[in-house]
């Protein structure tokens, strides 16, 4: 039972991955990086993050150094810096750097019951104690909220859609279906406004 519990969660957790590494492709480093939101969140920088997200909860928790350097998961890193990337990291860095870091991940998930134990660094004394299985599900939803992120990210940019490169989760591949499909919600959605008072 337990080999199958991991394998679900590693399906899980690969989903997830996969999913934030497609919405790079066919980007050029510009619109990798670019703004999205008025608080900065840009594909990369989410690539990033789960970088340091997974660094720390599958090596740092349970005591599994990672042999490599994450410079924006160091304690002296500037704030926020695992959500940008600078002029001198490429975008084949970051990948690249995320990939050994999910491979040091699932060498944890491997070589580890799920019952192990271990202790998050930057959480409170009195819920740091957690279980591997708990620091899994912890990180698969970390990591589809971000997922999430880059979807509306990636739509933004050039209106690329969906969970995989075929596009086989949505009801329609069709422009007109969409244009439609939001002018109903739009005219749904003004029965709802509030006009200003003369």
């Amino acid at each position: 039972m337990t080999d199958a519990m991991k394998a679900d969660l590693r399906r899980y957790l690969q989903l997830g991955r996969d999913a934030v590494l497609w919405k790079l492709d066919g980007l050029s480093e510009y619109d990798m990086r670019r703004p999205m939101t008025s608080t900065g969140t840009n594909l990369l920088g989410i690539v990033k993050h789960l970088t340091a997200v997974e660094l720390g909860y599958f090596g740092w928790t349970f005591d599994r150094p990672f042999a490599g350097s994450v410079p924006w998961a160091s304690e002296s890193a500037e704030l926020n810096s695992d959500m940008w990337a600078t002029a001198e990291e490429s975008s084949e860095y970051v990948v690249d750097l995320y990939r050994q870091i999910w491979t040091h991940s699932d060498a944890t998930i491997d070589e580890l019951a799920l019952d192990a134990e271990g202790a998050v660094p930057h959480w409170p004394a009195d819920r740091a104690g957690v279980t591997l299985h708990r620091i899994i599900v912890h990180v698969i939803a970390d990591m589809d909220r971000h997922a999430g992120h880059a979807d509306i990210v990636r739509e933004m940019i050039d209106g690329v859609v969906g969970l995989r490169a075929i596009g086989d989760n949505l009801p329609s591949d069709d422009e007109l279906y969409w244009s439609g499909y939001v002018d109903t919600l739009e005219a749904e959605a003004r029965k709802f406004r509030v006009l200003p008072q003369k």
